[in-house]
């Protein structure tokens, strides 16, 4: 049997892959990253971080504050938008602008322009490394102009949801 090469960054949304080992590994780097910076691990960051990598499915605020409060934390938008805030800040969040959510990142922890591949029919995101885009946000200061902040966002079918359309 030939063993695809890992492709850098991938996101696995799109094809079935242990959930469990990619929820778990995520936990972990996120407990791991806030120990070594000295970063207060509360249960409501640790909570809205689980809630982000449930179902690879991006979250509005208020859906993530209903959440909060069927788990018995106060649910104020205030709350939610700092812990949001903390987990965008720290590598392990991202806000899908297109859809107004919050996605967990597929590689916490590092600094990088995200893209996205969002699925106009499921709304299921997955995230790629702006390498593979093939979009190169360097080419931008040859205009003069110093990109701050950069998400792409290529939206389209997943490949469940291109099946089932073509049946």
């Amino acid at each position: 049997m030939k063993k695809e090469p890992p492709q850098k960054y991938a996101s696995k949304i799109f094809k079935k892959h242990n959930h469990n080992a990619c929820f778990n590994d995520s936990m972990k780097a996120f407990q791991k990253h806030c120990v070594q910076k000295n970063l207060k691990l509360t249960p409501l960051r640790s909570k809205v971080f689980e809630f982000l990598l449930r179902d690879h499915q991006p979250l509005g605020a208020y859906q993530i504050l209903d959440m909060l409060r069927d788990s018995g934390f106060a649910s104020t938008p205030p709350i939610a938008y700092r812990v949001l805030d903390f987990l965008i800040e720290q590598g392990f969040a991202h806000k899908i602008k297109r859809l107004n959510a919050f996605v967990a990142c597929s590689h916490p922890g590092s600094t990088h322009s995200p893209t996205f591949m969002i699925c106009r029919k499921c709304d299921k995101v997955a995230e790629i490394d702006e390498k593979d885009s093939g979009i190169d946000l360097k080419k931008a200061t040859s205009f003069d102009f110093k990109v701050e902040e950069a998400v792409i966002e290529f939206i389209g079918l997943c490949t469940s949801c291109v099946t089932v359309e073509a049946t």
